[in-house]
């Protein structure tokens, strides 16, 4: 059963910058699929933050953090990162990576968390002064 692993998580002010990474621990290589950023606070719903097609494909950025955040994909170390830039308090959540199901979301949305199957435990991300 393929794991994954996310950290980078911590504290940051207002306009700080975080960079989290998501491995598998398993050694599967991470290119083949679509990878999925969420993020859930107490008491919301997990959203869809941003998502990296496989094989090449485009990135995706939910509105809340366009022009923010940047996924990308580093092959040589099997690591997605997720930049995320001028963070602000509503940012503070539990960020979590996940592989997309064989149907391919990532398609001009990130997509629900029903589209993604495989997830890490996540990692915590404060935005506080």
């Amino acid at each position: 059963q393929m794991q994954l692993v996310e950290s980078g998580g911590g504290l940051v002010q207002p306009g700080g910058s975080l960079r989290l990474s998501c491995r598998a621990a398993s050694g599967v290589t991470l290119e083949y699929y679509t990878i999925g950023w969420f993020r859930q606070a107490p008491g919301k719903e997990r959203a869809g933050v941003s998502c990296l097609s496989s094989y090449g494909g485009d990135t995706i950025n939910a509105d809340s953090v366009k022009g923010r955040f940047t996924v990308s994909r580093d092959n040589v170390n099997n690591t997605v990162y997720l930049q995320m830039n001028n963070l602000k308090p509503e940012d503070t959540a539990v960020y979590y990576c996940a592989l997309g199901t064989d149907w391919r979301p990532c398609q001009g949305t990130v997509g629900e968390s029903y589209d993604y199957h495989i997830w890490g435990q996540g990692t915590q991300v404060t935005v506080s002064s």
